[in-house]
């Protein structure tokens, strides 16, 4: 059985959420993802590490993440 799940990523200042396939079995105790969702992942990853949003956001959806003052 398989199932869509969004990963969600942050690096520094920025967040990426990415759709993976997980993949279930009866006998395993948690979901895998294929070879090439991981290396996806991995991409984005480096992609925000470095700053290239334009990369990320080709697998992706990109947020920036910005402090909130609380008085």
């Amino acid at each position: 059985m398989t199932k869509q799940s969004i990963k969600l990523l942050r690096e520094g200042n920025y967040a990426a959420e990415v759709l993976v396939e997980l993949q279930y079995t009866k006998d395993d105790w948690s979901p895998t993802m294929s070879a090439s969702d991981a290396r996806r992942l991995d991409n984005v990853r480096l992609a925000l590490r470095r700053g290239d949003l334009v990369e990320a956001a080709k697998q992706g959806r990109v947020y920036e993440l910005t402090p909130v003052a609380v008085k």
